[in-house]
């Protein structure tokens, strides 16, 4: 089915955008000036109109290029989704930079290799995660760190509460490398300009393991960036009146894309969480009336189970997007029931992406509903099915390698040229075509169907899980002869991560030593990489060449659970 059919299923919606030829900051700065007096965004009940973020990103650039930052340089963004995060994500946009999004739970030697991938000389970050980046100082080229605190953005009353309930954990700073963020120079030099950059500059880099297990910088550009913002506006149908609830993290594509750029794209606000709980989060949609809710399927299930959330009158709900994982037909059915029983019309809809395209790129139309689909691609992105061997493109209906070309594509991967070589690929249309690594088909009217990844990845929690680094960090361990760690279902997160250890000494397979495994594991990995529990195997099995057989394990697994 050609695009400009497609109007027959879900109403009319452009399939093709005009995209303007500038950065990140010059888009939004279009939003700051069309709507100065709407609302940018909600932090803990403190509203910032257009025109004071606008002010707010300006004081951050001021501040910034005042303390050494310059056209080219590298700032990691260590933050969780906070008023801090995204003021410096446009103000190091503003000045020509480029922003790396590191999730702040970290462990030290996550943060440096991302530092070093990134060659970042500059850092911001929560004065309660600084002691973790002075353990690592030396080992990048790491030169300045501004230290901000939580509070500095919240109403009068909390930030008072906060500061009383946090004074006997304050940080002392390293004044020859740290300094903290509110006491800088502000005030802006007359040279300082908006950098003017193209389209094609680097100006993000989020961290994916791509085709293999080990993190790798996704370098997305302004054009990037900019197109899948205004792709997600005009799909959504946002505007100024709308309202996200920003609960995934901006340290992820989803959260910092779609809850951000998008919303601010259109003039709209987005609510910003800095801390998931599933309570607060049913208060706020109650409270706030947002007209999105964008979510992985483990949010969905964890408000279904909350009561304040499923007797909330959802009148105000235009529509839920759910990503990152396979959504459940039941989950489904439960929150759609849940939205009409209490007096909406919208429903939960599923889509598709992938950090190496920002993040969503395709997703069921508003108010169109077929099972089992993943929808089909935003305006300017296409999408086909391949023969993963011959390259070629497979009937409708044939199983194959999903495959993406279009404005959102990344640049490629930091300092990997194979891995990008392989995930970029030139087909005989003579276009790059992105290769996913994932399985799906297509059915005769251009609808996609997601199947299971051709790459050995976890989804827990809608975050991406690497066997081979979990894997590696086990093996580690002086008391573990060999590893394999397999997604078992959890009600939960969608999926948990079990481990399956054979030990150099048998006798040793005991609850205590379960135990020391997976907190040595929690010591070097970020917690939802971590094993929720072990089984002790005598021999692990192979196959035929020698690797162990993680496809045996999980047909164990599955054995047990039917």
């Amino acid at each position: 089915m050609k695009k400009r059919d497609w109007h027959k299923f879900y109403g009319e919606i452009p399939t093709s955008i005009p995209y303007p030829e500038e950065s990140m900051y010059a888009l939004i700065k279009k939003s700051i000036e069309k709507y100065p007096d709407s609302i940018a965004y909600d932090f803990m009940d403190k509203e910032v109109t257009y025109r004071e973020f606008g002010r707010q990103i300006d004081s951050y650039a001021c501040g910034f290029y005042n303390m050494g930052f310059r056209p080219g340089d590298v700032m990691s963004i260590i933050m969780p989704t906070s008023p801090q995060g995204i003021i410096a994500f446009y103000a190091v946009n503003k000045l020509g930079g480029i922003a790396s999004f590191i999730h702040p739970l970290s462990t030290p030697s996550e943060l440096a290799h991302f530092l070093s991938l990134s060659k970042s000389k500059f850092a911001l970050t929560l004065d309660i995660f600084y002691d973790k980046i002075t353990e690592i100082k030396g080992q990048t080229v790491l030169d300045k760190v501004f230290v901000t605190n939580i509070a500095v953005f919240l109403p009068w009353v909390k930030k008072s509460a906060y500061h009383l309930m946090t004074i006997t954990k304050r940080v002392k700073l390293n004044s020859s490398w740290a300094v903290r963020m509110e006491k800088i120079n502000t005030k802006c030099p007359g040279n300082l300009q908006q950098n003017n950059f193209d389209k094609d500059s680097l100006a993000v880099i989020l961290y994916s393991g791509g085709t293999t297990g080990v993190p790798k910088g996704v370098m997305l550009t302004n054009g990037n960036i900019v197109s899948e913002g205004m792709q997600v506006a005009v799909w959504g149908k946002l505007n100024h009146t709308d309202s996200i609830l920003a609960i995934l993290p901006i340290f992820h594509g989803f959260g910092l894309s779609v809850c951000i750029n998008a919303v601010l794209v259109a003039g709209g606000k987005t609510i910003l969480i800095p801390k998931f709980t599933v309570k607060e989060v049913a208060a706020l949609i109650k409270k706030k009336h947002p007209t999105f809710l964008i979510g992985v399927p483990t949010l969905f299930k964890a408000l279904l189970d909350e009561n304040q959330f499923v007797n909330t009158n959802l009148s105000f709900l235009k529509a839920a997007f759910s990503g990152a994982d396979t959504l459940p037909r039941k989950l489904k059915e439960e929150f759609d029931n849940t939205v009409k029983r209490n007096n909406g019309k919208a429903t939960l809809l599923e889509g598709y992406g992938l950090t190496e395209a920002v993040t969503a790129i395709m997703a069921m139309p508003m108010d169109y509903y077929r099972e089992g689909s993943i929808g089909v691609p935003f305006p300017d992105m296409d999408a086909k099915i391949i023969d993963h061997e011959t390259l070629e493109t497979v009937p409708h209906g044939e199983i194959g390698e999903i495959c993406l070309k279009g404005p959102a594509v990344m640049k490629g991967y930091i300092d990997n040229p194979d891995e990008t070589s392989n995930t970029l690929k030139v087909h005989d249309d003579g276009k790059i075509w992105l290769h996913t690594g994932d399985l799906g088909y297509r059915d005769a009217d251009g609808f996609f169907y997601f199947k299971q990844r051709l790459k050995r990845m976890i989804k827990s929690s809608g975050m991406n899980v690497y066997p081979s680094e979990v894997e590696n960090v086990i093996c580690d361990h002086p008391d573990v002869r060999f590893a394999c760690v397999i997604g078992v279902p959890d009600e939960h997160q969608m999926s948990r991560i079990k481990a399956f250890v054979e030990l150099h000494d048998k006798e040793k397979a005991t609850k205590d030593k379960e135990k020391e495994i997976i907190d040595f594991v929690k010591s070097r990995l970020i917690k939802w990489s971590c094993p929720r529990e072990i089984e002790f195997m005598k021999q692990l099995p192979l196959t035929k060449i020698g690797k162990v057989d993680y496809r045996k394990l999980e047909d164990i697994e599955n054995e047990r659970r039917k």
